[in-house]
């Protein structure tokens, strides 16, 4: 039976690669065999539909090689910054603030979304838009997480504190922060913390497959920033050898 689906273009699928920096070096592509076990639905690859019953790797996944394998996975690179912010007493009222190396966030409603938070967060003169992801909410019935991007992807940073003095209602309402991952080096081991390169393109693969082939770009010019998974070159202390990438 032939097996004939419908194929969804869109930027990555084409020659408009927007994290290729240029097109020097998109000849230079090695076929490669992915362990698709290692690989994440939404985070590395877009899962199928009715149309498209296929999952499709995003282009320009950074990739390592493991060792004990020799087949490729996600780069293990340095570990990011995770913090929560967690609402207890139940408050009904105000807002609360969060202080990060020296800046203090405006008020932050008792109630505010992951949006909200990153908005106050990005408000402040030391964050620059995509230096912090922040998720989950709202408060104050759920954990508000923030993660440490851009500039500061990969690096330990110092814990953020919190006021909840004017938070009202409730219960003795405070707001506690935790780092559930602090950052710095790779914690990988298995040779996905060295860099070897990147998808060249989209690869297609059906739900259950472990394993499929892929083009791996090892020399040319990338936007670290626009990659699937950012990440900041600074911190790439060891590639793959004969892997030769710039970064813009």
């Amino acid at each position: 039976m032939n097996d004939f689906q419908p194929v969804r273009v869109s930027e990555e699928a084409t020659a408009d690669r927007p994290w290729l920096a240029s097109l020097v070096g998109t000849n230079d592509c090695n076929t490669i065999l992915l362990d698709l076990t290692k690989f994440v639905a939404g985070t590395h690859y877009e899962a199928g539909h009715a149309l498209q019953p296929r999952n499709v790797l995003k282009s320009g996944l950074p990739l390592g090689k493991v060792t004990a394998t020799q087949m490729y996975a996600p780069y293990a690179g340095p570990t990011s910054e995770v913090q929560t912010v967690t609402i207890t007493g139940t408050p009904t009222g105000g807002t609360y603030t969060l202080t990060w190396s020296g800046q203090t966030t405006a008020g932050i409603p008792y109630n505010a979304t992951a949006a909200q938070v990153k908005a106050a967060l990005d408000a402040l003169s030391n964050i620059e838009p995509g230096d912090v992801l922040v998720s989950g909410g709202p408060h104050p019935g759920s954990v508000v997480t923030v993660t440490f991007a851009g500039r500061y992807l990969g690096d330990d940073q110092a814990q953020m504190t919190a006021s909840a003095a004017s938070l009202t209602g409730g219960t003795t309402p405070a707001v506690n922060i935790a780092t559930t991952t602090a950052g710095g080096a790779s914690t990988a081991s298995d040779g996905t913390e060295v860099l070897a390169g990147f998808l060249a393109t989209e690869s297609m693969f059906a739900t259950g497959s472990t394993k499929t082939s892929g083009a791996l770009l090892w020399f040319g010019e990338v936007y670290a920033d626009k990659c699937p998974i950012p990440f900041d070159p600074t911190d790439v202390t060891s590639v793959a050898p004969g892997v030769n990438i710039h970064y813009r």
